[in-house]
């Protein structure tokens, strides 16, 4: 049963989510992370729009946790390893400042520049 507290549009992404987690590849993985940062943008952003703090909040705590992982994941210290991080570092920071003060400008551009990495990523 569901708790009164947990929206059940939440508790479907969340079954959907941990399904598709359960057994991804490597690389399928680093997929998710980047749909799921994707669209935790996407929906902050919204939210924003329609004056939803709280889901504003939770979807930027998602974008943060996909950036954590995608960092997590990542090993070495060649040339791309060292970009990437530095490029989830920076993001993770500028998402969140925008907890504090929100610019969805800025939530755009990395969205979209998310986007741009996963779709030649997709495409490679």
């Amino acid at each position: 049963m569901l708790s009164g507290r947990v929206h059940p549009a939440e508790a479907y992404r969340q079954v959907e989510f941990d399904a598709r987690v359960h057994g991804a590849s490597q690389q399928e993985l680093v997929w998710i992370c980047f749909e799921q940062l994707i669209g935790a943008l996407g929906t902050a952003i919204h939210a924003d729009t329609i004056e939803d703090r709280a889901l504003r909040s939770r979807s930027l705590s998602r974008a943060v946790s996909s950036l954590l992982a995608l960092e997590m994941g990542l090993s070495g210290d060649d040339p791309v390893v060292l970009a990437m991080r530095d490029l989830y570092g920076r993001a993770r920071t500028s998402i969140l400042s925008c907890a504090v003060q929100f610019d969805a400008e800025r939530l755009e551009q990395i969205r979209s520049d998310f986007a741009e990495i996963h779709a030649a990523l997709s495409a490679g």
